[in-house]
C-alpha cells in the first residue's frame, strides 16, 4: 500500500499523574536482521505465503461470479458492484491511523519496547473503533434522506433494494475497519506469512457462507451479507488468536490509551489519509461513471473482468507491503545498496506476476466469459487496457515502498492531487465518445503523466535524504 511514513522515531506517551503502571508480558521481539541474505529469505518467504494465500482468495470471488451474477441479475449485480465502489472510496475511514500504527510499532519492534507498543496498539483501536461506530449510526441515521436509487442510477426491482445494499455493505465495511488493524499489528512485527493466511482466509468463509444462502433460497440481500461477513467473523477469531496466543502482551486495553498517542497516530497518518482518499476517489470512480453514461448492465460488463485483473493487483500489494519495514530497517542501516537491488528485483517480479496471467487474460478471455457467465462480458480491448493498468502501478509500486519507510510523502501527494482531476475527466470523456473500454486507457495515460514522474522523483530524493544524512520530520 502507499502509505506515507515518518522517521522511525519513538514517542510513547507518559502516564498520567497517579496512573499505575501496568506490567505486562513482554514477548520474545523479533530480532531485526542485519545482513542482506537473511533479508532476501525472510522476503522470498513472504512472497511465497503471499502468492500462495492470494491464489486461494482469488478462486473465492472466481467460483461464486457466475453463481451471483445468475442469481442477482444484471442490475441487481451491478448495483452491488456499484456499492463496493463506494465502499473503496471511503477505505480512509481509519483516518491513516492502520498505517501509521505500523510505522510507530516498528521502532518498539525494534528496541523491545513492549509497553509503548501496547500503548499505540491501544490508543489505535479506541479512536478507530470510535470512528467507525459514530460513522455507522450516521450512516443508518440519514439513511431514509438519501436518495441510493438516484446515487446509483438504479432503475426497476434494483431501485427498491438499492438502499438496503448499500446499508449492509457499508456498515459491514465500518465495523471491518477496527477489526482489520490486527492485520497491522502482524506486520510490524513481521508475521506476514500469518497475516496473509488470516486474510485468504477471510475471503474463503465468504464461499460456504453465500453458496449456503443460494442454496437455502434466501433472498438476494441475504446472499450479499453473508458475502460481507466472512471477512468480518475471521478478523474477530484473527483478533483473538493473536492478542491471546501469539502476542498477549501487546493485546489492547481502553486504559492503556492516550491523547498523546492518539494524536501522534493523528498526524503520522495525516498526510497517508490525503493520499488514500485521492487514490481511492480516482480508482473506484470508474463505476459510478459507466453506472451514469451507459446504465447498471455496463457496469456488470465491466466490472467483472476488472475484478478478475484487480486479485492480480491485490497479489502485487502483497508482494511489496511487507518489503516496507524491511527498507526502514535498511534506512536505518544506511544499507543504500541493498535497497536499490531489492527495488530492482521487487519490479522485475511484480510486473511479472501480472504480465504472465494477464496475457493470457487478454488472449483468452473473452471466450473463457462466454462460456463462462450467463451474460456477455467485457471484451479484448477492455481486458488489455486493465493489462496495461495494473502492469503499470505494478512497476511502480516498489519504489513507494521505500518512500514510505523514508517518509517522502508530499511527491505522493503531488501527484495523485493532479492525476485525480485528469484521469477524472479522461475517463468521462473516453467512456462517452468510445465506450467502457477507454476508461483504464484514460487511467494509464493520466498515471504515466502525474503519478510515475513523481514517483521517481520522491524515490531519489528518499536515498538522497538518507545518503546525506538528512531527516526531515514529517
Amino acid at each position: 500500500m502507499r502509505a506515507p511514513d515518518s522517521q522511525f522515531e519513538q514517542d510513547a506517551a507518559p502516564h498520567s499523574p497517579g496512573q499505575t503502571v501496568q506490567t505486562v508480558e513482554r514477548p520474545e521481539p523479533s530480532t531485526p536482521t542485519t545482513s542482506g541474505p537473511s533479508r532476501g529469505r525472510r522476503l522470498l518467504s513472504w512472497i511465497a505465503t503471499a502468492a500462495l494465500s492470494r491464489a486461494v482468495s482469488a478462486l473465492v470471488p472466481l467460483v461464486l461470479l457466475p453463481v451471483t451474477l445468475a442469481y442477482f441479475g444484471a442490475d441487481l449485480y451491478g448495483l452491488w458492484t456499484a456499492v463496493l465502489a463506494v465502499t473503496g472510496m471511503v477505505a480512509f475511514a481509519d483516518l491513516g491511523i492502520g498505517l501509521g500504527l505500523m510505522t510507530r510499532l516498528a521502532p518498539c519492534r525494534t528496541n523491545g519496547d513492549v509497553e509503548a507498543a501496547r500503548r499505540y496498539i491501544s490508543s489505535a483501536y479506541l479512536s478507530v473503533s470510535t470512528v467507525a461506530l459514530a460513522a455507522c449510526c450516521l450512516l443508518w441515521l440519514l439513511a431514509g434522506v438519501i436518495p441510493w436509487p438516484l446515487l446509483f442510477n438504479a432503475g426497476g426491482a434494483a431501485a427498491d433494494d438499492a438502499q438496503l445494499v448499500a446499508l449492509v455493505c457499508l456498515t459491514a465495511f465500518l465495523l471491518n475497519v477496527p477489526l482489520s488493524l490486527v492485520a497491522r499489528v502482524q506486520y510490524a512485527y513481521q508475521q506476514v506469512a500469518a497475516s496473509n493466511v488470516w486474510q485468504a482466509t477471510g475471503a474463503a468463509a465468504s464461499l460456504p457462507l453465500a453458496l449456503g444462502a443460494v442454496w437455502g433460497g434466501l433472498p438476494p440481500i441475504a446472499v450479499i451479507a453473508s458475502i460481507a461477513a466472512g471477512p468480518l467473523l475471521v478478523n474477530i477469531a484473527n483478533t483473538v488468536w493473536t492478542f491471546g496466543r501469539r502476542l498477549p502482551g501487546l493485546a489492547p486495553h481502553p486504559r492503556l490509551a492516550s491523547r498523546r498517542g492518539i494524536r501522534d497516530l493523528l498526524g503520522l497518518g495525516g498526510l497517508f489519509l490525503l493520499v488514500t482518499l485521492l487514490i481511492a476517489l480516482a480508482d473506484n470512480a470508474d463505476p459510478l461513471i459507466i453506472a451514469h453514461l451507459l446504465g447498471l448492465a455496463s457496469v456488470t460488463a465491466y466490472a467483472v473482468p476488472a475484478r478478475l485483473f484487480a486479485q492480480l493487483g491485490a497479489l502485487v500489494m502483497l508482494m511489496n507491503q511487507p518489503v516496507w519495514p524491511m527498507h526502514g530497517e535498511a534506512l536505518a542501516r544506511g544499507d543504500i545498496v541493498w535497497i536499490r537491488r531489492t527495488v530492482r528485483r521487487m519490479t522485475v517480479a511484480s510486473v511479472l506476476v501480472v504480465l504472465l496471467p494477464a496475457t493470457l487474460l487478454v488472449l483468452f478471455g473473452d471466450r473463457l466469459f462466454a462460456a463462462w457467465l450467463p451474460v456477455p462480458v467485457g471484451n479484448r480491448s477492455l481486458m488489455l487496457g486493465l493489462a496495461f493498468w495494473w502492469i503499470t502501478l505494478a512497476a511502480v509500486s516498489p519504489r513507494f515502498m521505500v518512500q514510505n519507510a523514508a517518509g517522502v510523502v508530499r511527491p505522493q501527494l503531488c501527484g495523485y492531487l493532479m492525476y485525480l482531476p485528469l484521469s477524472t475527466l479522461g475517463k468521462l470523456y473516453g467512456v462517452q465518445l468510445f465506450g467502457l473500454a477507454a476508461a483504464p486507457y484514460a487511467a494509464v495515460m493520466a498515471y504515466l503523466l502525474t503519478v510515475v514522474p513523481t514517483a521517481i522523483y520522491g524515490y531519489r530524493r528518499a536515498l538522497a535524504a538518507q545518503t546525506t544524512g538528512e531527516r526531515r520530520p514529517l
